[in-house]
């Protein structure tokens, strides 16, 4: 009796022993999935996500022989620095032509300006010959005036025998020349008038000719800056710092216009682009801290902040958007990319590159 007694006591202890165990784990479970949830809804994260940056595509904008390439695969290089050279012969030549062309057309326009310079000096001497005509006619019409009175006079005379018949000739020869000298001023008068005319139209015909080589000598201008800018085009600069990327080119490759030759990717402005589900972003907002961590660099944290939310889902913008009116309906979780920027001290030797795959956390305070 009293060994079953004792080993009663020992299940019993066991027993209790057993229910304080189990009532711990549960305590521990209870406290870690309290702490748990806890964290996963201030610690919003997900493994969908890349980092992205601005690349710069280098291409040539007129067709060319490469003769020069400055620069190698992964090199660093800063704005302004000179990339690629094309061989400029062909379009130096088309400079000189243009600029000849130019200069032509600009000689011939101080021909023209000459021409206006003495038609409108011929302009004033016409003027100033029909005012003389004018004076003339006036003349010779109170002269004619004058004639017709001493005619008058003198026939008078003449028939009261108070002057002689030589005097009386006289004085009516010079009414008829008198007569004449008018007539002569009025024919003048329309020959100055006329002469002025015809000089006039002259003028407007040589300044006519003036704006039409005012055109030729804008566009010849304009083909000039059209050469020049070619020309200038055949050396080739970096639009950016960054570093040089995807070189397809080589010297003494044939280029056309608008080919891709190269790319420089700036790491001065990288971002992450997050595809977060939709469930996880009712207390996401711009401004929020980020914690990242890089899969290439195990252990080692970064910092970053939420900089915006897309406007819409991922499948939203797809080349082929879901049709959800049509079919059977499943429904699906969508992601929504979300932007997230670099501390500007977090990455100060530039070892993150575009395309690595990152775990972003947001911290939801």
């Amino acid at each position: 009796m009293d060994e079953e007694k004792k080993n009663s006591n020992n299940n019993n202890k066991r027993k209790k022993f057993g229910f304080i165990v189990l009532a711990f784990v549960l305590l521990v479970g209870a406290v870690s999935l309290f702490f748990y949830l806890g964290y996963k809804a201030t610690h919003i994260t997900t493994d969908d996500a890349f980092i992205e940056g601005r690349m710069h595509t280098i291409a040539s904008k007129i067709r060319g022989t490469v003769s020069i390439i400055h620069v190698t695969d992964n090199q660093l290089v800063k704005k302004g620095d000179l990339l690629i050279e094309i061989d400029p012969a062909d379009f130096a030549v088309k400079v000189e032509e243009a600029e000849s062309g130019t200069s032509a057309e600009k000689a011939k326009l101080t021909e023209v300006d000459a021409q206006i310079s003495v038609s409108k000096t011929q302009i004033a001497e016409l003027h100033a010959a029909l005012e003389a005509a004018k004076a003339n006619l006036e003349l010779q019409e109170a002269n004619f005036q004058q004639a017709v009175n001493d005619s008058r006079r003198a026939e008078n005379l003449y028939k009261s025998e108070a002057i002689s018949r030589e005097r009386y000739e006289k004085t009516m020869t010079s009414h008829t020349i008198a007569s004449a000298q008018v007539k002569a001023a009025r024919e003048q008068l329309k020959q100055a008038e006329k002469a002025l005319g015809t000089q006039g139209a002259v003028v407007r015909q040589v300044e006519a000719l003036r704006g039409a080589q005012m055109s030729a000598i804008k566009e010849n201008e304009a083909k000039l800056n059209a050469a020049q800018l070619n020309f200038g085009y055949t050396k080739i600069y970096a639009p950016s710092d960054g570093y040089i990327t995807r070189k397809s080119v080589e010297i003494g490759n044939q280029v056309e216009a608008g080919r891709p030759l190269m790319a420089v990717v700036t790491l001065e402005d990288i971002w992450i682009t997050a595809n977060y589900k939709e469930t996880q972003l009712e207390k996401v907002r711009p401004g929020q801290k980020v914690a990242i961590s890089v899969d290439t660099y195990p252990g080692k944290e970064f910092h970053g902040k939420v900089e915006s939310i897309m406007s819409g889902t991922g499948a939203v913008f797809s080349l082929f958007p879901p049709e959800n009116a049509t079919g059977n309906y499943v429904k699906v979780v969508q992601r929504i990319p979300i932007k997230i920027v670099f501390d500007k001290e977090t990455d100060k030797d530039h070892i993150l590159r575009v395309g690595m795959s990152v775990v972003p956390t947001i911290l939801i305070e």
